[in-house]
């Protein structure tokens, strides 16, 4: 099974096959803007000498990078590097690309708008189809979140198995396939700041998850879609305080 973005970046990245290291560097490599948009890539000979692999290998490796969006192969020209918004961000290659060579404010504040329009309603619709077993599972999951031994790494893998239990309980299949950019959203949070630093903070952070629950519970549409606004927003507060703080 493939490690998570979160998983991934707390972890270190694991071994990978020759296939999997000719994205990874060539898709590091583009995301970095060191091949800007409309640059082509060296030919096939040149980068399989580089990567010491064969063309085949190579030929795989820039189909994977074609179907996400970063390049495209033109005949007689060469394969160009396409612009940004034609790229899947959606895709969590590409994500641990954009955090592997450093995100800038604007970054994350893209990510918490992201979560914003998804979250809250995805928070909506638990309270509406949510079952008895869903609330006590998330109830389990945002009481987990207040242990004062967690540390960030800890922290942040409660918080996004929170996250993902709620848009499982939305029963809505289109939004649990957002859960990439949460995890992304809490990689952020994870490297540029935690909760876990301050230990006073911890219990604060389970308390705001525990009310998403209690709303949910309630049946609460409305009460269960701010409370995780509420929860978003902080959240986003944080990092780009500690990003500013950086800066």
């Amino acid at each position: 099974m493939r490690k998570g973005l979160l998983e991934t970046v707390i972890g270190g990245v694991s071994t990978r096959t020759s296939h999997a290291q000719v994205v990874n560097e060539l898709g590091k490599a583009i995301v970095a803007g060191d091949y800007p948009v409309g640059a082509t890539l060296p030919g096939d000979a040149e980068l399989a000498q580089r990567f010491k692999v064969s063309r085949t290998v190579l030929r795989e490796a820039m189909k994977t990078l074609a179907a996400k969006g970063l390049i495209v192969p033109r005949a007689r020209i060469g394969t160009r590097v396409t612009p940004n918004t034609q790229w899947n961000l959606f895709d969590s290659d590409i994500l641990t690309w954009y955090f592997a060579v450093g995100v800038n404010e604007d970054f994350l504040i893209h990510l918490s708008e992201v979560r914003l329009a998804f979250e809250p309603h995805a928070a909506a619709l638990a309270a509406r189809h949510a079952s008895e077993a869903d609330i006590s599972q998330m109830m389990r999951l945002a009481v987990a979140m207040g242990n004062p031994a967690h540390t960030a790494e800890t922290l942040a893998m409660a918080d996004l198995k929170f996250h993902l239990s709620v848009l499982e309980a939305s029963r809505n299949p289109f939004l649990r396939t957002v859960g990439s950019l949460i995890e992304a959203a809490l990689v952020g949070a994870f490297k540029l700041s935690s909760p876990a630093a301050d230990r006073g903070k911890i219990g604060d952070v389970a308390a705001s998850h525990i009310r998403i629950v209690e709303e949910i519970d309630r049946r609460d549409e409305e009460g269960a879609r701010q409370a995780m606004e509420n929860v978003i927003k902080v959240g986003r507060d944080r990092v780009v305080q500690a990003l500013r703080e950086r800066g």
